[in-house]
């Protein structure tokens, strides 16, 4: 293998070594074969989808790479399954990483000059790329060359690598910690909005199809609301239930069936699940409905914080159970109300609203 010029001040291995095999990203939440391959399967998103046709199509006239993409919105709104359309619309390859585990210059620079004519790169997470790592991408998105360091102290010199135009394509869910001079070299960026009811119902229609499983309207519509608004728990809760009816049932999913699975796995109409309830109930009961800080909220859940407020939060916001204040956390009335048709034992005194 031929010597890279980075090699005098990095410890290259080889590209495969921090590119993320394609069927590991999110297999575990979400089964690959239910990705969509075509902006046409795609459902929802439907203004990102016609720019994106738009900008796909004069990129190609044009025999020139796509511009950058920069996606960002909440965790299984379909990121990475554009990404992947993305490339499968231009008829080029994809090459997978993440912010975290580009850890070193060289990692970057061996995936980059790897990378062919057109080719896409994604980086999920990109709000967590190493600063040094960062700014080497500067040059690569704008002038499709790497500046490599060779050397160390007054006889270090730069090389400039000319690489192929390529697309890079990032996905944020924090797109306050993207830093400026990297958001401003995105050409396209996009936000993804949480899907309607009639399209998350779509979305498990189709998923139950490619599954071969047999579902009834109203089972399907039972799933999908309790789905969050979110497609990637959507298909898992179809699974899910699923699995009920091969085992409870003669393998067909009925409203009866899904009710029977979803009330087991502890999810009630609203799409509340255990751990939403308990935030809800501590903001309630411990902090009499709040302010209270993520900081301390996390701690009394024994909970990461930014679990809480990346994943728990973005959904009990929308469903309206909590505020965020500049004090901190506090519980609607919507969530005092809420828990009171759970648990009628709740103290009034308990359940005062601070305003």
């Amino acid at each position: 293998m031929p010597q890279n010029p980075f090699s005098a001040v990095q410890e290259p291995t080889t590209e495969s070594d921090f590119l993320t095999p394609i069927e590991s990203i999110e297999d575990h939440e979400i089964d690959t074969t239910l990705r969509p391959k075509k902006l046409t399967e795609f459902i929802g998103q439907r203004q990102l989808k016609e720019n994106l046709r738009i900008f796909i199509d004069a990129a190609s006239s044009r025999g020139e790479a796509l511009d950058h993409v920069l996606l960002h919105g909440n965790p299984g709104l379909g990121k990475t399954t554009l990404a992947h359309i993305i490339a499968s619309e231009i008829g080029a390859n994809i090459k997978i990483t993440s912010g975290p585990s580009l850890t070193r210059i060289g990692d970057l620079a061996a995936i980059l000059t790897n990378l062919q004519k057109s080719d896409v790169l994604f980086i999920d997470e990109i709000h967590r790329l190493n600063k040094s790592v960062e700014e080497v991408l500067y040059p690569a998105m704008e002038d499709h060359a790497l500046d490599v360091i060779v050397g160390k102290g007054p006889s270090a010199r730069t090389i400039r690598l000319a690489l192929e135009p390529f697309t890079l394509i990032g996905a944020t869910t924090r797109m306050s910690l993207l830093s400026s001079p990297l958001r401003d070299r995105f050409g396209v960026t996009h936000h993804l909005e949480f899907y309607t009811q009639d399209d998350i119902e779509r979305i498990v229609k189709r998923s139950a199809t490619i599954l071969g499983v047999s579902i009834d309207a109203d089972a399907c519509a039972t799933i999908s609301t309790r789905a969050r608004s979110t497609p990637r728990i959507a298909n898992r809760l179809l699974k899910r239930v699923r699995d009920f009816a091969q085992v409870k049932h003669d393998g067909r999913v009925t409203v009866t069936i899904a009710n029977l699975a979803l009330d087991a796995l502890s999810i009630d109409t609203l799409g509340m699940e255990t751990i939403d309830r308990v935030i809800l109930t501590t903001i309630v009961e411990t902090f009499q409905g709040g302010p209270v800080g993520l900081g301390t909220l996390a701690a009394a859940l024994s909970e990461d914080e930014k679990t809480i407020e990346e994943i728990y939060e973005p959904f009990l916001l929308q469903c309206g159970m909590i505020n965020r204040t500049p004090r901190g956390r506090v519980a609607t009335k919507r969530a005092i109300a809420y828990l009171e048709s759970r648990n009628k034992n709740l103290s009034s005194s308990r359940l005062s609203l601070r305003t």
